[in-house]
């Protein structure tokens, strides 16, 4: 059978022949996935072909493929290698590997002997691990495999950026398609808090109508296992007869993959609930209807477990558009979407590469093994430098890495093992420590979705589960995927390193979760609130009715991610004695001198720690008075605030004379609030003595605080340029004001008989501002040009005062006369 994709395979054979390198874009069903490698293993007959795919079901259905056009079975010239299983021989030519087996190739023998070729299927969904392979077989090519043929396979991706990243030609190959009809939602199927049916529900709605009102077999798309199954569930009992409903996702049993996969029965329909491997990766025969519920799953940190998850989120436009193309592969079709028309708009153009938003931590140490910094690298997108730092703090934390940030022999070992390092730490440890088989369950546990949600937060619940099945049969599925997940870690050549005949006791489940999270050791704060400090510096809280609630300590699993305050879905009870013994590193002990706002006081206590948790607290005694002052400032600086001060009359003018100054550009400390706060230990903390609270500090005077920031000089220049007081011409001494804007003097007019010029202040020289007062002390004018108040406004002020005051002297002209505090003699 013709596919689209053959057209353009002379071209990418003639490419990767005279350059080494191509970048192939062709829409889904076009046959890239099965012809392209074929066709390369003819054109390049020395080497095997390596083809990357990013999902364990679609790696073996391609390979299944390709074999069968070849009339053989897996594991002739075409083969495959996925975790836990593989087909491969000596003929093999062609092998399919998922991203995790192309690392560990590339980190054993970087320049891959043997290999001819890389292809990296599928690249557009921009895994974390497909980025790290590229970027790493681009380095190898550089500097080991001239000869070492790229070429990166993809249905959506915008191909200009990865093949400018790689110096390679596009080789575009045209789909083959029918028209596909969309059908939108009327309204949406739940408004945000309105109450309506479930999600599933809803869909098998849905599903329900689109079998009613079309013909050909149905490809229905779910976020999930537990979403299929609910769905499967809903349509209990409502199925047409000639339907054949067939689940579709990574975990079901190899047989019943294919048997979704497969052609169905003539005359009959199938319908097949899938994940997002049925996306791109695979193609159903037979498919013309596409229902598509709108969400997907992707790999995001996730804050409540220290690692990525996959995390349910709404579909973009682009994989809408990917699965909305399924419909038309064969015939005509119709695509079902599971929201409005209106709603679409608020979708996301694509979704970001996963190298953007994953933990990046097996990332950090893939690198560290390799021996190269991020930036040395050619990642089409660089990972966040910050996460990759976070990164490499957990790491040095576990031992995988050394003081200089380079991989170490425990490191090498976490990098063998298929697991995030967090557990593949408590995986070699525990089994050192005699306690591997707990240690894989726990790790395989985790790895998975709860079994058991709803039936409290005890990780002992789960793990009595996998020791009887028989109590948890509606979690018997799960169940059976950790325990075998579990047996095929305890098998792990690394494991089996790892394992020491035990000394002593053996951890128990919580001493072994902590290995994996020692920032997530958990001590209960006072009070009836099951609320708990981590040892990391975070806090957590525990449901009030969970029977876990009145433990002193335990060890959080998993939390909700809540920032300020998660919530623990996870734990284990932990003792303090184990958690010493486990964690020495830990360990400190330590006398804190700091401010208390709940006491608003210096408190002092020597404290035992086990990282930010404190064991034990006692009153500390034999304070050093300068650790008491500096927590005191902090008080100040943190609580109380500069107010809380004494500030006396003298202190304000201190202050306000020296920003005057300052503010005329003269070189003057800054004693602006902000500034004072900056530069509080260097005036005020000296003086402190064993100041403990803000009625100790109502007994100090800053007066002699703040004066010690001036030095003779600045003294000297304050005094002759700011001056706290001037004298009048009559010899009065008058108190220059600072309070206001403008530093001004009040004084009796008859004082300044006689000045000419006006009283001028500061490097600038500018004018003081005078209150001239009555002989009663009222004010009569406010001048700052005494001679223009002398020329033009004297004479009205002196014919109005000169009734009122009769025995004081006013002058016709007050520049030539005796400037006077005296009135004149009754009867004169």
């Amino acid at each position: 059978m013709t596919l689209p994709i053959d057209a353009v395979l002379p071209e990418l054979v003639a490419r990767v022949q005279a350059e080494g390198q191509a970048v192939l874009q062709a829409p889904p069903g076009a046959g890239k996935t099965t012809r392209a490698p074929l066709a390369l293993m003819e054109a390049l007959p020395e080497g095997r072909i390596l083809m990357l795919e990013p999902r364990r079901v679609a790696a073996r259905a391609a390979a299944e493929r390709m074999a069968d056009t070849l009339g053989e079975s897996p594991g002739g010239r075409v083969g495959y290698r996925i975790r836990g299983e593989a087909a491969v021989s000596a003929a093999t030519r062609v092998e399919v590997v998922t991203e995790g087996v192309l690392t560990r190739m590339l980190q054993s023998e970087p320049d891959l002997p043997g290999v001819a070729c890389v292809i990296f299927d599928e690249f557009h969904e921009r895994s974390l691990q497909a980025d790290l392979g590229l970027a790493l077989c681009l380095e190898s090519r550089g500097a080991l495999r001239e000869d070492l043929a790229l070429v990166v396979m993809s249905a959506t991706l915008e191909a200009g950026p990865v093949a400018e990243l790689m110096g390679a030609g596009i080789v575009t190959a045209r789909g083959r398609s029918f028209p596909v009809e969309t059908r939108h939602l009327d309204a949406p199927w739940a408004k945000p808090g309105a109450r309506g049916p479930r999600f599933e529900a809803a869909l098998a709605d849905l599903v329900a109508r689109a079998l009613a009102e079309t013909e050909g077999g149905v490809l229905v798309f779910l976020p999930g296992e537990g979403e299929i199954r609910r769905v499967e569930a809903a349509l209990s009992g409502r199925l047409p007869a000639g339907v054949d409903l067939q689940p579709l996702y990574g975990a079901l049993p190899l047989a019943r993959q294919r048997a979704a996969i497969a052609p169905g029965p003539p005359g009959r329909r199938k319908l097949v609930l899938s994940t997002a491997i049925a996306e791109t990766s695979l193609t159903i025969p037979d498919i013309r209807v596409v229902v598509d519920g709108g969400r997907s799953r992707r790999a995001r940190f996730d804050p409540g477990s220290g690692m990525s998850r996959l995390v349910t989120e709404r579909v973009t436009r682009a994989e809408a558009e990917q699965r909305r193309g399924r419909a038309g592969r064969v015939a005509p079709g119709v695509c079902y979407r599971f929201w409005t028309r209106g709603e679409e708009g608020a979708l996301a153009a694509h979704a970001p590469a996963e190298i953007e938003a994953a933990d990046l931590t097996g990332l950090r140490l893939e690198l560290a093994l390799w021996g190269a910094a991020a930036a040395e690298l050619p990642f089409l997108t660089p990972p966040p430098a910050e996460a990759l730092a976070e990164a490499g703090t957990l790491l040095a934390a576990l031992g995988a890495l050394d003081a200089r940030g380079g991989v170490t022999a425990h490191g090498r070992a976490l990098a063998a093992l298929p697991l995030h390092p967090r557990l593949g730490h408590m995986l070699l440890r525990g089994a050192a420590l005699g306690a591997g088989e707990t240690a894989a369950r726990i790790a395989a546990l985790v790895s998975e979705r709860d079994p058991l949600r709803g039936a409290g937060a005890d990780l002992d619940l789960r793990l009595r589960a996998l020791n009887r099945p028989g109590e948890a049969a509606a979690a018997r599925p799960a169940l059976e995927r950790i325990r075998a997940e579990a047996t095929r870690l305890a098998r792990h050549p690394a494991f089996r390193a790892a394992r020491e005949p035990g000394e002593g006791a053996a951890p128990t489940p919580a001493g072994l979760a902590s290995l994996a999270w020692p920032d997530r050791i958990g001590l209960r704060r006072r009070g009836d609130d099951p609320r708990y400090l981590l040892s990391g510096g975070k806090g957590a809280v525990l449901d009030a009715a969970d029977p876990l609630a009145s433990r002193r300590m335990l060890v959080a699993l998993d939390l909700d991610g809540d920032q300020r305050e998660a919530r623990i879905r996870l734990a284990a009870a932990f003792s303090e004695a184990e958690a010493k013994a486990l964690h020495p590193d830990l360990l400190a002990e330590a006398e804190v001198c700091e401010w208390s706002r709940r006491e608003r006081a210096v408190v002092a206590r020597s404290r035992s720690l086990l990282g930010a948790l404190v064991l034990e607290d006692r009153v500390w005694r034999e304070v050093p008075a300068a650790a008491i002052a500096a927590a005191m400032c902090e008080g100040i600086l943190r609580d109380l605030g500069l107010e809380a001060l004494n500030w006396s009359k003298p202190a304000r003018l201190l202050t306000a004379r020296v920003e005057f100054l300052r503010g005329q550009g003269a070189d003057m400390p800054d004693m602006s609030p902000e500034g004072l706060r900056a530069s509080i230990r260097t005036w005020l903390e000296p003086h402190l003595g064993r100041a403990r609270s803000a009625a100790d500090l109502a007994r100090i005077d800053l007066l002699g605080p703040l004066d010690s920031l001036l030095d003779w000089e600045r003294r000297q220049a304050l005094d002759r340029l700011a001056p706290a007081q001037i004298t009048a011409p009559t010899g009065t001494t008058l108190a220059v004001d600072w309070s206001g804007a403008h530093p001004s003097v009040s004084v009796r007019l008859q004082e300044m008989f006689g000045l000419t010029e006006h009283p001028v202040i500061g490097p600038k020289r500018l004018p003081l501002q005078l209150e001239l007062l009555s002989p009663a002390g009222r004010p009569v004018q406010v001048t700052a040009d005494l001679p223009g108040f002398w020329a033009r406004s004297y004479a009205e002020v002196r014919k109005d005062m000169r009734g009122r005051y009769p025995r004081h002297p006013w002058p016709e002209d007050p520049t030539v006369a005796e400037p006077t505090r005296r009135a004149k003699p009754r009867g004169t």
